[in-house]
């Protein structure tokens, strides 16, 4: 079985998980009404999906 020979420092660690910090930008596309939505999710702007409106949202003034 391999056994590290060495210790590794603290800087060294730090160093190789520095990298894994960076958040992903969730998907987000451009309904037809122009707001921008999560991917495979009801617009709440216009209440559309793939297109087709699936739920009424009241237009407020």
């Amino acid at each position: 079985m391999a056994v590290p020979k060495k210790k590794v420092s603290k800087a060294r660690r730090d160093k190789r998980r520095s990298t894994n910090w960076k958040l992903d930008l969730p998907g987000m596309v451009k309904c037809k009404c122009g707001e921008y939505v999560l991917a495979h999710r009801v617009c709440k702007a216009c209440g559309s999906y793939n297109g087709k409106e699936v739920i009424n949202v009241k237009k407020e003034a």
